[in-house]
């Protein structure tokens, strides 16, 4: 079997238990999106929406409208891209200065991920903060890399996720709002459809959060490949984290491997693959828009030591320039803002930066930000 590098190596009490001692009763909420259009049916959705927010801060969504075949192409590409060789892969591999492309070497809690990585902006030319520091005002270009093979890889990505094509693809192609992909179709069920449904169950109009995303959204596609691994026990795919954006919609092949913690008592439970469903999950800016209402909550992948796994999850991100802040509208003397405020731009070009180094501090993290009690 050989050893492990000590980079992968989970810290003790993070190691994956590999033959759970109690079989899991209790799973994430499947809700059904082909009943919207009815007011009443709508309102539960809102209500089953609202409760997986608060208790789970995931659920699945089935009936979402893409087409089976635009889902099996994109997971095509992708397995043709990582079966390339190493050497042809890195000729887009991603660095300090070009955040998008090929990476191998992400850390997650400084200790690596099992997993290789391909990312693209859905703007191809996308403006961020130059740095991190927050009095420097200088932007940046970030601009796609593609491959050169597989030769439709290209193609497919740019109809299938990005804003750029003008014959963009039902399904996972953008809506007028250049919104989310996953949830989209000719009823429609338009990209903003998701969050619209959360902001409904905060009392909100359901467009409340959509100017965020104007203006140079910085959401991303990621291609995740997870290699087999002779230490299960020992490394993860990716480790515990929460998501850094407003919202991700999951797209995951029948392996499985990913696991979210519990609310109620800590215990990490698997997300069973439900044919042609899509995983979505509260990111962090939108548990700041709730005030805590909706949590973002931890989430981490095993490894299989015999099946190799692929999933494409699409990370909704607003704009460079938005504040992130807890909704006025739902403050009160007894409802005081649990956070400050902070610039996502430069939230993102903090954590960007992290993911290529270890780190003598904590990658930043929203409780930086909340306010003492």
């Amino acid at each position: 079997m050989g050893e492990i590098d000590p980079a992968f190596i989970q810290a003790t009490d993070q190691r994956p238990k590999l033959k759970p001692t109690n079989p899991v009763a209790d799973e994430i909420p499947i809700i059904d999106l082909s009943v919207l259009s009815s007011p009443d049916e709508t309102r539960k959705v809102v209500s089953e929406i609202g409760h997986a927010c608060k208790n789970w801060g995931f659920f699945q969504v089935i009936n979402h409208g893409v087409p089976l075949e635009l889902a099996r192409k994109i997971e095509e590409v992708a397995k043709t891209f990582f079966e390339l060789p190493a050497e042809e892969k890195k000729k887009v591999k991603r660095d300090m200065v070009n955040a998008l492309g090929y990476h191998d070497g992400e850390n997650t809690k400084n200790v690596r991920d099992w997993k290789e990585v391909f990312d693209f902006l859905v703007e191809d030319e996308t403006l961020v903060p130059a740095s991190p520091e927050p009095d420097d005002k200088e932007l940046r270009k970030l601009t796609n890399q593609w491959p050169q093979y597989p030769p439709e890889f290209r193609q497919v990505t740019l109809r299938s996720f990005t804003s750029s094509d003008s014959n963009r693809l039902n399904g996972f192609a953008m809506n007028a709002h250049r919104g989310l992909p996953g949830v989209c179709s000719s009823g429609g069920k338009t990209g903003y459809k998701l969050l619209g449904l959360m902001a409904l169950g905060l009392d909100q109009p359901e467009n409340r959060f959509n100017d965020y995303f104007k203006d140079q959204q910085t959401s991303m596609v990621r291609f995740n490949h997870y290699p087999p691994c002779p230490f299960p026990h020992l490394a993860l795919g990716v480790g515990r984290h929460k998501d850094a954006g407003a919202l991700t919609v999951l797209a995951q092949d029948d392996v499985g491997g990913l696991e979210v913690k519990r609310k109620s008592d800590g215990e990490w439970i698997p997300v069973t693959p439900t044919p042609n469903a899509y995983i979505i999950n509260v990111g962090d800016i939108v548990q700041v828009w709730s005030n805590d209402k909706y949590e973002s909550v931890e989430h981490r992948v095993v490894v299989n030591s015999e099946k190799e796994r692929f999933s494409v999850p699409f990370f909704f991100f607003p704009a460079h320039h938005v504040m992130v802040k807890p909704l006025e509208e739902l403050l009160s003397d007894e409802n005081p803002a649990k956070y400050r405020e902070y610039n996502w731009g430069k939230f993102y070009a903090t954590r960007n930066r992290s993911d290529f180094k270890k780190q003598e501090v904590e990658n930043i993290q929203i409780h930086h930000f909340r306010l003492p009690e």
